[in-house]
């Protein structure tokens, strides 16, 4: 599916140099680390507020070039009010703030610099929901509770996400939170930074094509829980519309890189400032690769009962992991067929520091014997309710096709979790 842009022009914010910027500025930014700046694009409030008084700082002792010292030198950049706005305290109902919607839809008002409102009834697309489907996180699955758990049904928090939005920050601000976020993500092709960068063009894509000012890059938003440091616990979090990125560091070692939530519309090929970008191409073909690879008899198994909406494990439903297996055992599998399982789960796993990412993926090899493969619908994955999922002692990921809502045809919703160390392990 080839999705053209209607107007031909990036909008007013594409700024494709915003974490596609040069070297130098980067090094620039560092370089403004001892500074305050006040020279933000917008301090009109777009910031997302929290209650209380943070007692995190970010002068702590950490390693040159780790995520921790490039969180504080972003920090650093920031004036006071967007300092109070962007570093609070680390817990997990701050962790918790996060979402696959817009933030207008979250806040039922402004979607950050631009102002979006929320459309008639809720939802993405303006006025009545898709028969079934809806952003805010669908229904539970068919006659179903997915072994325990129902899908997700609030999309996150209402009072929308914490810390402030890209549309406030200056260029350089910019700068030194490209340099964080390339710092805290992968750097495979299609996927991590690399996927990241495409999301967000493809989030002014829909502002573009129909979304309106809900829509687009400045409606992302950074936050900076705990203080980020070599010692004791703290987050990195980033996201907007179907992105969350929720790295949690503890003694200056990634402890947790999930909840991650990825998902996508337009889903396939568009093009964006003069590029064809297609941003789930390397996760989709990875899941799709896997089904393919198992004979008959294993899809038979794995074929789940029920029909699934939409995720069991969206936001808003935190450690609520069915206490059953489903699906195909892969022990029972041909080594070939295990490795296409390793490399759907590479594509998610990715998507966090190299380094970082080596360590995870051996974890989940380790336990791949224990771990199942299950799915619903169809497995092209492309038609609504199409739906796969990764369970193992560790690792799980869901992926699940939706009605389109902003344009025509349908888009995936996608989860990867982890039952051991959702929030760094932080259960409460």
């Amino acid at each position: 599916m080839t999705i053209a842009n209607k107007t031909g022009e990036p909008g007013a914010f594409s700024r494709r140099t915003l974490l596609q910027g040069s070297a130098a500025a980067v090094l620039g930014a560092l370089a403004l680390a001892g500074c305050s700046s006040s020279d933000s694009s917008s301090s009109s409030g777009a910031s997302s507020g929290t209650s209380g008084t943070s007692s995190a700082t970010a002068d702590g002792a950490a390693a040159a070039g780790s995520v921790a010292a490039l969180a504080q030198a972003f920090y650093n950049t920031l004036d006071d009010d967007q300092k109070a706005a962007t570093l609070l305290d680390y817990s997990l109902s701050n962790a918790q703030r996060w979402s696959n919607l817009p933030q207008g839809l979250l806040t039922g008002g402004a979607g950050g610099a631009g102002g979006g409102s929320m459309p008639s009834g809720g939802t993405e697309s303006g006025g009545t929901p898709p028969s079934g489907a809806s952003e805010g996180g669908g229904t539970p699955p068919t006659d179903a509770t997915g072994g325990g758990a129902t899908a997700s049904s609030g999309g996150g928090s209402s009072q929308g996400r914490l810390g402030i939005n890209l549309g406030e920050l200056s260029d350089d601000q910019l700068a030194a939170f490209t340099a964080l976020l390339k710092a805290a993500t992968g750097t495979t092709a299609g996927l991590g930074y690399d996927e990241i960068t495409m999301h967000l063009d493809a989030d002014d894509y829909l502002g573009e094509n129909g979304g309106g000012d809900t829509y687009g890059r400045e409606n992302f938003y950074v936050a900076i829980l705990g203080s980020p440091q070599d010692s004791g616990t703290w987050e990195f979090q980033f996201g907007g519309h179907h992105l969350a990125v929720a790295n949690t560091y503890t003694d200056g070692a990634l402890v947790g890189a999930t909840p991650s939530f990825r998902g996508i519309e337009p889903f396939g090929d568009f093009t964006w400032d003069g590029e064809t970008e297609n941003v789930f191409k390397v996760k989709a073909a990875a899941l799709t690769a896997l089904l393919a690879g198992l004979s008959d008899d294993q899809l038979a198994s794995a074929e789940l009962a029920d029909v699934y909406t939409d995720l069991v494990l969206g936001p808003g439903n935190d450690w609520a992991f069915p206490t059953d297996y489903e699906g195909v055992k892969v022990s029972t599998l041909s080594a070939d067929q295990k490795k296409l399982v390793l490399a759907a789960i590479a594509t998610y796993v990715d998507d966090v520091a190299d380094d970082d990412a080596a360590t995870i993926l051996a974890s989940y090899e380790d336990e791949l014997d224990d771990t199942y493969v299950a799915y619903s619908g169809t497995t092209a994955l492309t038609e609504k309710n199409d739906y796969i999922r990764i369970d193992g002692p560790s690792v799980w990921i869901e992926f699940s096709m939706q009605n389109g809502i902003v344009l025509s045809g349908n888009h995936p919703h996608s989860v990867w979790r982890d039952r051991q160390a959702d929030y760094g392990g932080t259960q409460s």
